[in-house]
Parts: structure tokens; C-alpha cells; sequence
């Protein structure tokens, strides 16, 4: 078993950032045992469980669990005693094969990491554009699409900012990231309370769960189908990372910041097909799937601030 990791961040080769502790303790999820065996075995029977559910209803289903930079770039670590090879998603994909609802992502990230551009930020958690790219094309591949032939080639530019693993650093260091101007054909066409009070308070870039928003696309030659999308910071509300991807894409897109599915809300969608995104090391935790679209939060969890009678109504 691995040692608690009691440092947050480990200073890699190059400058290379890597997110070791945490609530979800990225670094002990390298570890072995029955325990970690087990709580696996369960992650891949949900998502088996959740792509049969999916297909009862005629809808597609596809899994993509985002690696950790641990997971991909061990090459830039330096001197860390961890495991690559026993990373969640290179076991998920293992147990998981010929899945039609799981995307192996760590394959072609692990394949491409040595390339011309880097899959990472290097001072941030986060993929870059290029990254989000890669796993876009895998996910369009598994829902049998084709990615609009400019896709790759949108506009880009430069943000010159502190990033999420370098603010936690003596110093906070800086980091020139591309970022991209996706958005051509698609509208939003909704957004709910809480983005647009993060949007009227000058955050709208800022992650935040319960987040939701439909995209309308009547570009020619799009995806006729679609789609919703339950995922979290690497996909975004905002049409910059993997849903302005998929917004672009298909007919329709809705996006639910979620690790969490709502079934209900599925069914009343109906969707050609539903996306998962999740961070590896949000693997941490089995969702119990009731999530309250409407309301923005889990099924009996009362919203943040709510007095004690919301609090009962809830309990």
C-alpha cells in the first residue's frame, strides 16, 4: 500500500506540475490491494450496468475517464514512488474491453505524449486544447460520428495565467496556455441560475457542479443527433473545451456538471446518446446516479446555504 501522500503538488522535470494529494489522494490511487480490487470491479459493473440501461432505452452510451497526468506523463516525474501501470483507467480499460460503452483514453494519450505538442497544461491539472482534441476524436469515433472536417483548425490564443496546480506554490508560478474561439455554429440556447450568476458576477469560466446548459446546432452537414453530456471541468459549461467540441458537432448538446447521472432527466430527453466525462481521480468515489437536474444538486442534499426548513424538507 502507498504511503498517504501528505504534499499536494510534486515539482516534475521541466517545470512539470503534478496533483499528488488532495481530497481524492491522487497518489494513493496508484496503490494495490482487495480494497482498491474491489471498489473497481464496482466502477466497471456501474458503467456495464449503465450502458445496458442506456441501450433498453435506445440510446448510446459511451464512458470517457480522463488520465491523470500521473497516468500519462511519468516520464516528467521525478523520483516518485508510484506505480504507473496500476492507474485506474489502465485497469478500468483492462476489465472493460471490447465495451462498446468505454473509451480507452490513456492508450492514445500514453502513444501521443511523446509529440509535437504537449496533451497537459504543465502547471495545471488540465488538458490543453490538444489533449481535449485527441480524446474528442476517440469519443466521436466510439458514437460512430464524424468530427466537422475544420474542427482542428478553429482559431487559438494565448492566456498568460496562474494555473491550478501553480497557485498551490511558493511563487505561483506563471503558464502561457493556448486556449480556443470554438464556437461558429453553435447557439445556447439555455443556461440555468447558476451559470448565469457566475456568468453576471464576471466568473463564467470558473467549474462549478449543477451547472447546465443546452446547445442548438443548425450548421450544415451537422450530426443530425442528440446528445447529453454528464462531465465536469475537461468538458465545461463554456463552449472552450470537450462540450463546444460536441456542440459543434451535433444537432444538440446538453451539458450537465455531474458525476452523478439523472436518470429521470435522461428518459425525458431522450437523447440519441449520452457521454460520460469523468477525471481519474474523481474514480475516488462510486456515484449512487441521483442526481436532481432541476434543482441543480443530489437528490435529498439541500441546496448550499438553505436554511433549517429547506434542510428538512430535504432530510
Amino acid at each position: 500500500m502507498l504511503r498517504k501522500s501528505r504534499d499536494t503538488v510534486h515539482v516534475g522535470r521541466d517545470g512539470w506540475l503534478f496533483l499528488t494529494g488532495g481530497s481524492n489522494r491522487a497518489l494513493d490511487q496508484y496503490g494495490g490491494g482487495l480494497l482498491r480490487w474491489w471498489h473497481l470491479r464496482r466502477w466497471a459493473r456501474l458503467i456495464e450496468a449503465r450502458t445496458a440501461r442506456a441501450a433498453g432505452l435506445g440510446i448510446r452510451c459511451v464512458h470517457a475517464i480522463v488520465p491523470a497526468k500521473l497516468s500519462v506523463y511519468d516520464n516528467m516525474t521525478r523520483d516518485l514512488a508510484y506505480d504507473p501501470g496500476r492507474a485506474s483507467t489502465r485497469l478500468l480499460a483492462r476489465r472493460l474491453m471490447g465495451l462498446p460503452g468505454y473509451v480507452d483514453l490513456l492508450t492514445p494519450f500514453r502513444a501521443a505524449r511523446d509529440g509535437p505538442v504537449p496533451l497537459y497544461q504543465r502547471t495545471d491539472t488540465h488538458w490543453t486544447v490538444d489533449g481535449c482534441l485527441l480524446a474528442y476524436r476517440e469519443v466521436m469515433r466510439a458514437l460512430g460520428a464524424v468530427p466537422p472536417a475544420d474542427i482542428g483548425e478553429r482559431p487559438r490564443f494565448d492566456l498568460d495565467l496562474v494555473r491550478d496546480l501553480g497557485g498551490k506554490l511558493p511563487g505561483a508560478p506563471r503558464e502561457t496556455a493556448t486556449h480556443w474561439d470554438l464556437q461558429r455554429h453553435a447557439v445556447r440556447r439555455y443556461a440555468n441560475a447558476l451559470v448565469e450568476a457566475h456568468e453576471a458576477a464576471g466568473r463564467g469560466d470558473a467549474p462549478h457542479t449543477g451547472a447546465h446548459v443546452i446547445y442548438r446546432n443548425a450548421g450544415p452537414g451537422i450530426d443530425p443527433r442528440r446528445l447529453v453530456l454528464f462531465g465536469d471541468s475537461f468538458a465545461h459549461f463554456a463552449p472552450i473545451l470537450l462540450t463546444g467540441l460536441l456542440a459543434e458537432s451535433f444537432a444538440e448538446v446538453h451539458f450537465v456538471w455531474s458525476a452523478h447521472l439523472d436518470w429521470e432527466y435522461i428518459e425525458r430527453v431522450r437523447p440519441d446518446a449520452l457521454v460520460v466525462e469523468l477525471a481519474e481521480r474523481f474514480l475516488a468515489r462510486l456515484p449512487k446516479d441521483d442526481f436532481d437536474v432541476v434543482a441543480g444538486r443530489r437528490r435529498g442534499v439541500p441546496a448550499r446555504g438553505a436554511g433549517p426548513a429547506a434542510r428538512a424538507r430535504a432530510a
